[in-house]
């Protein structure tokens, strides 16, 4: 099969693409990483036309692709779908030929170094230091090419420093390898598994003593050796990302609560990365440095997923997903996922898709431009609809059903709600932050088996659960989905319906974890949630839980700043006086009806 001559080739002239061609004919020994002569020949070109060359070549010597590339960087093409194998490499070798080097200091022998750029660094000051330390220019392998081999699973990647008069100069190799016991003990750097990148550095070519076909044979024989292979399958694996113009508290507490999102979606966390910043960059949050730095940690932990704390624009997920190649997600997009893995009721399911479809709709890309297809028949000629197109048409028109469906079982909840309302049976509304014990407090009170878990958003669905007070007054209480801090707008909108249940109760009794090092905060999100819901005016109690966690100078203190009422949910402390303020709360509204003066409640 001929070789594919790709990139930047709009440029060339026609002499230089035919140079091109001619150079995909050759080959190399299947022994050695790259043919000498064919080397001399690339690096030749390389330096004619200053730009990146890059060859890919088959275990067999076959050169499959010449790709150009531009002064600065290379851009692989598709190489087609490849079989999942823990022990298999691709069987694709690249080799890239950069116009200048970075100087730096090492040996002047090929020797490995240890695995993460820290490390090397470090190794080049100590190397440096010896008395054989011999300065050479050596090509540093970008975050771009060390992208290409860990998600490409390519044997191996060598770049070669183009120095001056086009001569093949020093060399850099880096590969995928298997840390054993030593350099496990002495490594330093992130690692994911026992997978670890090894880097070698030598003056040229013909200093690296390498056989290529032993050491292709003998790494994934030990591939093979090792249960977790030399690529890591686990794909939810991820990096959080926050950056922050608050201060340090605030942005500890927010990543906090980004790691318990995380957490109850069934992420693992691989690391967390937390960046001061004056003003956000519009186009990645972060900064592309910040973002390059993310791209070498995910190599070095094997992580698949950038998660990052806040909202972003359809843009910014675009500009981020582009230059890391991972999958980014946003806070939003992982509570919406939270959401679908909790939901059990057809109205909870049809509630979060409604919510999902909403938000990922402006967000939708389309992959390939030259996608655009006619509708076909008499009357859809012409240039008709893309793929994207079409996507956004029937995720509108699921939109459309959607809205239709929760609407009709809202309405039936309305029914339910008049009947109570007939009967004259009061309604009350259980509300706060995620986890602070709404469940715990509804079964406590009214001997109901709702789901409780120490999980963010254990409850999506109201639960209603009647309860006869001590002065035989029947009263209904409802457990509602928690509120959380930058709850996403398609999220609110979507549950309407289940809000309606806080909207129609008569008394809120406002929960709040006692124990919650960010508990005013957390106050002040939740009253700020219900007055964006037009709650603001219901009689509201506010009740602080858990307080037997806590030592009875900070419960004073905490009393006497929010006026709160303590009680254990768990230990069923403060009921008595919990269920008296709740009568109380009922005369005032009766009052209220009667003289039309809003009641106020603590």
């Amino acid at each position: 099969m001929k070789a594919v001559v790709s990139g930047d080739i709009k440029s060339l002239r026609a002499s230089e693409l035919k140079e091109l061609e001619k150079l995909a004919t050759k080959r190399s020994s299947a022994r050695d990483l790259v043919d000498v002569d064919l080397a001399s020949r690339v690096s030749v070109l390389v330096e004619k036309l200053g730009v990146h060359i890059g060859l890919i070549i088959a275990r067999d010597g076959r050169i499959t692709h010449v790709v150009v590339g531009s002064k600065n960087r290379l851009f692989l093409p598709d190489l087609g779908r490849f079989r999942l194998d823990k022990a298999r490499l691709r069987r694709l070798r690249l080799i890239v030929f950069v116009p200048e080097g970075e100087r730096i200091l090492e040996p002047s022998t090929a020797i490995p170094t240890v695995y993460g750029r820290k490390d090397l660094d470090e190794a080049r000051k100590t190397r440096a230091s010896g008395p054989r330390a011999k300065t050479f220019d050596s090509p540093r392998i970008s975050q771009d090419l060390l992208t290409d081999l860990d998600k490409l699973r390519l044997d191996i990647l060598l770049v070669i420093a183009v120095t001056a008069g086009g001569i093949a100069g020093p060399v850099s190799v880096a590969h995928l390898d298997i840390l054993s016991d030593s350099s496990r003990a002495d490594n330093r750097s992130r690692r994911l598994g026992e997978r670890g990148m090894r880097f070698l550095h030598a003056l040229s070519i013909r200093e690296l003593d390498f056989a290529f076909d032993n050491f292709i044979a003998d790494l994934e024989n030990r591939f093979a050796e090792q249960d977790e292979g030399g690529y890591d399958t686990e794909k939810d694996k991820a990096i959080l990302v926050g950056a922050y113009t608050g201060t340090d508290r605030q942005a500890k507490a927010s990543m906090n609560e980004l790691r318990e999102l995380a957490n109850t979606a069934g992420v693992t966390v691989a690391d967390s990365i937390i960046q001061r910043r004056r003003s956000l960059d519009p186009k990645t949050l972060v900064g592309k440095g910040k973002i390059e730095d993310l791209v070498l940690l995910s190599l070095d932990l094997g992580a698949e997923l950038l998660i990052f704390d806040g909202e972003l624009s359809p843009g910014q997920l675009r500009s981020i997903t582009k230059l890391t190649e991972l999958r980014v997600i946003d806070r939003s997009m992982l509570i919406l996922d939270i959401f679908a893995q909790r939901a059990v009721t057809s109205d909870g399911r049809l509630q979060v898709e409604l919510a999902q479809l909403k938000y990922s709709l402006p967000r939708l890309t389309e992959k390939d431009s030259g996608l655009s297809r006619l509708t076909g028949g008499i009357g859809g000629r012409g240039p008709g609809e893309t793929k994207l197109e079409i996507s956004r048409r029937r995720i509108r028109d699921r939109i459309s059903d959607l809205e239709k469906r929760i609407d009709a079982l809202a309405r039936q909840r309305g029914l339910r709600r008049e009947r109570r309302q007939e009967k004259g049976v009061p309604v009350i509304a259980i509300v706060g932050y995620t986890n602070a014990g709404k469940s715990t407090l509804l079964n406590a009170l009214t001997k109901a088996n709702v789901l409780v878990e120490s999980k963010l958003f254990a409850t999506l669905d109201p639960s209603s659960k009647r309860m006869r007070f001590p002065n035989e007054r029947e009263v209904v209480f409802v457990d509602t989905v928690g509120f959380i801090r930058e709850l996403p707008d398609e999220l609110v909108a979507a549950f309407r319906a289940t809000l309606e249940e806080v909207a129609e109760a008569d008394v809120l009794v406002h929960l709040v974890d006692a124990t919650d090092e960010d508990l005013l905060e957390r106050i002040k999100i939740v009253r700020s949630t219900l007055a964006s819901l037009g709650m603001e005016s219901k009689p509201c109690l506010l009740v602080l839980n858990k307080v037997d966690c806590l030592s009875r100078i900070e419960l004073d203190t905490l009393i006497n700043s929010t006026h709160g009422l303590p009680i254990s949910a768990l230990k069923r402390d403060g009921f008595d006086v919990l269920i008296n303020r709740i009568e109380e709360a009922f005369v005032a509204l009766c009052r209220y009806k009667t003289l039309n003066d809003s009641p106020m409640v603590n």
